[in-house]
């Protein structure tokens, strides 16, 4: 049923001469108006700090400030539902208009647009929401890499086959895997935070294009929405570059998480079941009764494979636009990526919070593994004075020839290292049966790797540590920024009260 009175004009009436047609109104003003209701509580934000400054500038009158006020904190107590839209009315802006105009009259109501455009209200409202969900993102991935910790603290001794090109390389620590995500999490963290920088920019009073005659106070409005800075050049107010520079930080993050998810994946199935997940984050098959499918990590991968395209639709969406216009003052695609990219990181959670760590099958796979023979070789390096490059093909050959004769590494003898050696360079090496052994030791590897940012306990001990500290500094960025915001808000509240109480 229309809400719209009988003597009440649509903004449209004095310049079209005819109503949206049905097409239009189900295209275009139905979906955008939806999107607006998304961003109530924003608008009326915008309203409220508008109102105050017009009133503190003396572009109002007080008792007209106070009559919008008090109805615009009415506004403020509704949820959408308690609202009464009428998609005849136009944009959210001319919706509240026509409210006002029904309680106060047209002649109050009607000055609260002084001083602004659609165009400035609504860049304003959309960056006060995006700003939102972006804190809220930034509160996911913190609360992702926590879970990642302290799955590593707790695997900070696990040792397991280290692969490249899907072959093994090194023995590895899970623990020190784990946090190599953490640490590209911070990284990915902080891209966002820059993004956030710039969407935390005021562009309210830029008005349409040029500024205006009015003496606004932009400053004032900066400080009571708790933006950081002024989009300073008016002709940049309705600009949306930060929704594609913000769209390009969450697909960083959905690489990080695709790249864990991925492993995670290969490692849970049968042939590799080092990893498993948790029953509650798995799906089973309507054919085959013994199958346990991982389908929170699939859910991840999949999301994670449409966010390759995020920044590329959204330079595509602003291409050839010159000067721009209504693509350039708005991105849709920013709400979608924030919502996914927000429940794919609560979802992860979830999986590595309970995720299954098979350590007697990760020590099954290094038993028969010939991942050490490059600690082997550094040892004849450092003891032998031989260049790399020759004590290389001896190890080689060394694996080659027991490989053939099916000698595991912890069977190896110093005289097959001699035949070894005989075979490629001429001469014998001389080591014992226990030090070549010992050479190729999982548990002596990784006790030997030493170097900054290797896999020995001191060294994960410290990559620990460097996690949690990164942590403790991401989580106090968000407190900061939401303190903040929640600062100007009250201030905000104070500033109406001073003029409505």
């Amino acid at each position: 049923m229309s809400n719209l009175h009988a003597n009440e004009a649509l903004l449209t009436d004095a310049r079209l001469s005819a109503p949206p047609a049905e097409r239009m109104v189900k295209h275009h003003d139905v979906p955008a108006l939806e999107t607006e209701k998304r961003q109530f509580h924003e608008f009326v934000e915008v309203d409220l700090a508008h109102t105050v400054m017009l009133v503190e500038q003396h572009i109002l009158t007080e008792a007209v400030g106070q009559s919008i006020l008090l109805e615009l904190r009415k506004i403020r107590d509704m949820v959408p539902a308690d609202f009464p839209f009428d998609v005849k009315k136009g944009s959210f802006l001319l919706q509240v208009e026509s409210y006002l105009f029904s309680r106060i009259g047209e002649d109050s109501a009607g000055q609260m647009h002084t001083g602004r455009s659609r165009i400035d209200q609504g860049a304003t409202v959309r960056r006060l929401y995006d700003r939102k969900r972006i804190l809220g993102v930034l509160d996911r991935l913190n609360e992702f890499q926590a879970a990642l910790i302290q799955k590593a603290a707790q695997h900070s001794n696990t040792i397991m086959p280290g692969y490249t090109h899907m072959q093994h390389a090194q023995p590895w620590v899970f623990g020190h895997y784990l946090l190599s995500f953490t640490s590209r999490l911070h990284d990915s963290f902080s891209r966002l935070v820059h993004a956030y920088s710039r969407v935390n920019r005021n562009p309210l009073g830029a008005v349409g294009l040029a500024g205006t005659s009015w003496p606004l106070d932009r400053q004032r409005t900066t400080y009571l929405l708790g933006f950081d800075s002024l989009v300073e050049n008016s002709k940049l107010g309705r600009e949306a570059w930060y929704a594609a520079e913000t769209i390009s930080a969450l697909s960083f993050i959905m690489a990080d998480l695709n790249d864990l998810a991925t492993d995670l994946h290969i490692w849970s199935s049968v042939e590799f079941a080092t990893v498993e997940s948790h029953d509650g984050y798995c799906g089973t098959s309507s054919i085959f009764p013994q199958k346990k499918n991982p389908s929170g990590l699939e859910t991840i991968k999949k999301a994670a494979g449409g966010s390759v395209t995020w920044l590329s639709t959204a330079l595509a969406t602003f291409r050839a636009e010159g000067t721009g216009d209504q693509a350039m003052r708005d991105l849709p695609l920013i709400h979608d990526a924030l919502a996914i990219t927000d429940g794919m990181l609560d979802l992860f959670t979830g999986i590595i919070e309970t995720l299954i760590v098979h350590e007697d099958r990760m020590a099954e796979l290094l038993s028969g593994s010939w991942c050490t023979a490059s600690n082997l070789a550094d040892v004849i390096v450092r003891d032998r004075g031989i260049s790399f490059r020759q004590v290389h093909h001896v190890v080689a050959r060394l694996v080659r020839n027991s490989l053939r004769e099916g000698v595991i590494p912890a069977q190896v003898t110093g005289a097959a290292l001699d035949t070894a050696a005989l075979e490629t360079i001429g001469s014998t090496l001389k080591y014992t049966d226990e030090q070549v052994r010992d050479a190729l030791n999982p548990r002596r590897f990784v006790e030997t790797r030493t170097s900054a940012g290797g896999v020995c306990p001191n060294e994960i001990e410290r990559l620990l540590s460097i996690a949690r500290v990164e942590l403790a500094q991401d989580n106090e960025w968000v407190s900061e920024h939401r303190l903040k915001i929640a600062q100007s808000r009250a201030d905000l509240d104070a500033a109406v009260s001073k003029i409505v109480d």
